[in-house]
């Protein structure tokens, strides 16, 4: 016989009654962590992962059962939410829209958290506003091979290329292996002028720290450098905000620093345990972003300045598909990270002989967005392998459809 479940625990938060179900569930099994304590820990930040997320609509990822198993993306609100989840229809160039929840006080924090939400992932666009974003993310993204103090040198550069524009970046650890720079501006620009900023910023760092940052959006191109993602800020794209627990194995969070500290900080210093004492000593280091809004004029009028971008060759079949420059072989596409890790692993030890060779940035590991989840592929660049010793594509060891039986127009289910 199954144990009964914990019975629900219900917290006033603001005056507000918010049912926590399962409060003792572990979600994080190396320290302990249960939902109640996730719960605790953003009250404990309120005020600055609000200043992050609140006002903005958000795309709900669920870990229903904890970090060891994939999450689920949630873009629309669930039917039965309070009256203190606000919402905002959002609609995309594919022409779908959603009704999203949108959260402004810590009693949408706790709601969100007791939907099994570990991180919060809100759009750049208060919900007054869906269509001029007010925030310009930079997202600095290691490839392997790179080192933390590399990061940092890219973020320097990118500090003075927003300085050089009059524009005001402020730091945070992604909460992963990278860093993040959230960037105020006033809300009158097109989502297609800010990515066209967001790509002249990364062109310009790349452009002053050639081989420390790149701004090739194709991952086999990159090399051992730190990739200038402009791409987040597309309108279909969300980053975890500001306090924002990430599904690591240490409950790792997205904490904001100084400029000062960027360069002695670790990422493995801020986690669930540490960060609401640091909270209360030195409150929110992001406390004066609202009030450093600043214009793109001068990141436009350097996108004019540069010209357009190179962009990649097109294969020759009429699909249309981008041609990569570089050899690849794909390896796999599979469900769940641990087997995308798995089949690697399996390629390898058919290839022995080849491994040696490889650089840590030809081993390519994606997680790649799905309907409703992650889904992961796995190629591997033969770059640094002799031509004549470069294996041929073979079958997948794992071949993942994302979208089986799944229709929409021009497709029929399979």
């Amino acid at each position: 016989m199954s144990p009964s479940k914990t019975p629900a625990e219900i917290l006033t938060v603001a005056g507000k009654e918010v049912r926590i179900s399962s409060p003792d569930k572990v979600l994080f099994p190396g320290p302990g962590l249960t939902k109640l304590d996730l719960v605790q820990y953003y009250l404990a930040v309120a005020d600055g992962a609000l200043r992050g997320a609140g006002g903005r609509p958000m795309v709900l990822k669920r870990f229903p059962k904890g970090i060891d198993a994939e999450p689920f993306f949630q873009k629309r609100v669930p039917e039965n939410h309070p009256d203190f989840i606000d919402t905002a229809t959002l609609r995309y160039a594919s022409g779908t829209s959603a009704e999203e929840a949108v959260i402004r006080d810590a009693a949408g924090l706790a709601w969100v958290v007791n939907l099994g939400c570990l991180d919060l992932n809100p759009h750049p666009v208060r919900a007054e506003d869906l269509e001029h974003p007010d925030e310009l993310r930079v997202d600095l993204d290691p490839m392997p091979g790179v080192d933390w103090s590399q990061i940092v040198d890219a973020a320097f550069v990118a500090r003075d290329v927003l300085g050089d524009a009059g524009l005001v970046g402020w730091p945070k650890t992604s909460g992963s292996r990278g860093l993040h720079i959230l960037v105020r501006i006033a809300p009158q620009w097109s989502y297609r002028d800010v990515r066209l900023a967001a790509e002249t910023l990364a062109r310009e760092v790349e452009n002053r720290a050639p081989g420390l940052a790149t701004a090739r959006w194709w991952k086999e191109e990159r090399g051992e450098s730190v990739f200038v993602d402009f791409n987040q800020n597309a309108k279909d794209r969300t980053v975890a905000s500001a306090y924002s627990v990430r599904p690591l194995p240490d409950a790792r969070v997205s904490t904001p620093l100084t400029w000062e500290e960027v360069r002695t900080a670790r990422p493995e210093q801020f986690t669930v345990l540490t960060v609401p004492q640091r909270f209360a000593d030195i409150g929110d280091p992001h406390a004066g972003i609202d009030d450093a809004t600043g214009a793109l004029d001068g990141l436009l009028a350097l996108a004019a300045e540069l010209g357009p971008a190179e962009k990649p060759p097109r294969s020759g079949d009429g699909s249309g598909r981008r041609q990569s420059t570089m050899p690849l072989i794909e390896v796999a596409r599979t469900r769940t990270k641990p087997e995308a890790l798995a089949a690697l692993d399996e390629w390898k030890s058919r290839h022995a002989g080849l491994v040696r060779a490889l650089e840590p940035a030809d081993v390519l590991v994606d997680g790649m967005r799905g309907s409703s989840s992650l889904w992961y592929r796995v190629r591997v660049n033969l770059q640094h392998i002799p031509e004549a010793e470069r294996p041929a594509q073979e079958e997948l060891i794992a071949d993942y459809d994302p979208w089986a039986g799944r229709e929409w127009p021009g497709r029929p289910a399979s």
